[in-house]
């Protein structure tokens, strides 16, 4: 049995991402996540794991990505809420 990727059905979420906003509160990050995730919107936080090698104390900021189609919506939610969104 082969197992078949269909590239062009997952084009979107490995090259459309863009990043919506970048912070060193996790709290920050953690509610804008809550609030895409009420709006059905995808999200993905890079750079979580970095505390590994800055020794936990936060100066190294979580980017957050949504999808390029998705980003409009997702920063008129961030704006909404009184969260900066990255231009």
């Amino acid at each position: 049995m082969s197992l078949r990727l269909d590239i062009a059905a997952q084009a979107p979420y490995v090259y459309g991402m863009k990043e919506l906003l970048r912070t060193n509160d996790p709290t920050i990050i953690a509610f804008a996540t809550a609030l895409l995730s009420g709006e059905g919107i995808e999200s993905f936080t890079m750079d979580a794991n970095m505390s590994v090698l800055e020794g936990s104390i936060g100066i190294m900021p979580r980017r957050l990505m949504v999808r390029d189609a998705d980003w409009f919506i997702a920063s008129n939610v961030m704006r909404d809420n009184d969260i900066h969104v990255s231009e």
